[in-house]
């Protein structure tokens, strides 16, 4: 839920706040959280937090805190007006963004620990559908919120919601996981710490490449451009509703309400699409709906505020969002190491947002220079490389699996 608090619904706050377009999207960066959330998962993959990991276990000691977190962060935000203190609301908006990413990095080492490899497409579906369910509170929620009260009513809400994730990790089983750890006993500070380096920090990227060799160059590559396309648009979706005439209930009624349930149609796409098709075959075409759905934004720049128009785009876009999601999840899952969960999912996950988090931090310049149909078409094009690298990632996948 706190992912589209800092990106999309945030954006929508901005907007209303008065700010230029090119400010606004500036605050894509604030997914660099997630982008480099690899950098501090090893300390959440092998640090102890000090009373709550003798209670709750190593994972779920990790969600509560950083939930605890996010809880006081979102109450902070709503407290704070963008358009009289920007600067204190961009570092307090980076904060929960931090908080968030961090939540992702537990939660994901959780779902692959959790079952064994067999059940991760089905993980991978669940994961998806709590997500949607999420983006109907933190998006379409928030929005009709905002809509009826204020933005700062809307994030002490959100801020409470909070309080459901934390239930659940409370109730929620520990992993039965046991790794094996180098025996440091013995060694001084100094070599202790290189240790943990090399065995928490290295060894995670030195397995990648052991065990993909040349070819994790590529499988990296298109990991890294897989949602490119995604990013680029959806910082500035709120505002293109927003400034060709839709309300904003009429945006969370539509792009947010409605458009989940598509994406939980195409979740169950993308999980069926694997199971009968294959992982090869599922990556290849949600690849290509990811990146030319983007063109049915280009059509609704041109007809204007039709409801009509709006339903159809969000129908195909949502649909590949989650058809995408869930196989992207699945292939990522398969390709990690249980004995690095953490720290070699969250290098895979900040991959696949890195790219798309700068080059989204310019789609306001490049919108208000070549306008929104333009923009709509550069986004869909921004997608080809992945497209393109999709297939050579299927045909690794195809051999793989008729090797075994």
């Amino acid at each position: 839920m706190p992912f589209p608090l800092v990106y999309a619904t945030l954006t929508a706050w901005l907007n209303d706040a008065g700010l230029e377009k090119s400010t606004i999207s500036t605050f894509a960066w604030l997914g660099f959280a997630y982008a480099l959330k690899f950098l501090w998962a090893p300390l959440v993959d092998s640090w102890s937090i000090p009373g709550l990991t003798q209670w709750l276990g190593r994972r779920r000691a990790w969600l509560l805190a950083a939930q605890i977190g996010l809880l006081v962060g979102l109450f902070v935000l709503s407290g704070i007006d963008p358009s009289n203190a920007l600067q204190v609301f961009a570092y307090t908006a980076f904060a929960v963004a931090f908080l968030s990413a961090t939540q992702d990095i537990v939660l994901d080492a959780y779902r692959i620990e959790i079952a064994p490899v067999e059940m991760q497409g089905v993980l991978a579906a669940a994961y998806q559908y709590g997500y949607r369910l999420a983006i109907i509170v933190g998006m379409a929620g928030a929005l009709y919120i905002a809509d009826f009260f204020t933005w700062s009513i809307t994030y002490k809400v959100m801020a409470m919601c909070m309080v459901v994730g934390m239930f659940a990790t409370l109730i929620g089983d520990e992993p039965d996981i046991d790794v094996q750890r180098r025996d440091t006993a013995g060694l001084s500070y100094a070599e202790r710490s290189v240790a943990w380096f090399n065995d928490s920090v290295v060894g995670p990227l030195v397995d990648v490449f052991r065990r993909f060799g040349s070819f994790a160059i590529l499988l990296l590559a298109f990991i890294a451009l897989f949602r490119i396309s995604d990013y680029v648009l959806g910082i500035l979706a709120n505002p293109f509703y927003l400034d060709i005439g839709f309300t904003k209930s009429e945006v969370a009624t539509v792009a947010k309400l409605y458009g989940t349930w598509v994406a939980l149609v195409g979740i169950a796409g993308g999980g069926w699409a694997v199971i009968r098709y294959g992982v090869a075959k599922a990556v290849v075409a949600g690849t290509i709906l990811i990146a030319s759905t983007n063109l049915f934004f280009a059509a609704l720049a041109k007809t204007g505020a039709s409801l009509v128009m709006l339903t159809v785009t969000i129908s195909a876009d949502n649909f590949a969002m989650g058809f995408a999601g869930t196989v992207f999840i699945a292939y990522l899952s398969s390709l990690t190491n249980i004995a690095f969960t953490a720290t070699q999912y969250a290098l895979f996950s900040s991959l696949s947002t890195f790219f798309g988090k700068l080059v989204a931090g310019y789609s306001g310049n490049v919108q208000e220079a070549i306008g929104w149909v333009g923009f709509f078409y550069y986004a869909a094009l921004l997608g080809v490389p992945a497209i393109i690298l999709s297939f050579f990632v299927a045909r690794r996948a195809a051999d793989k699996n008729e090797a075994t």
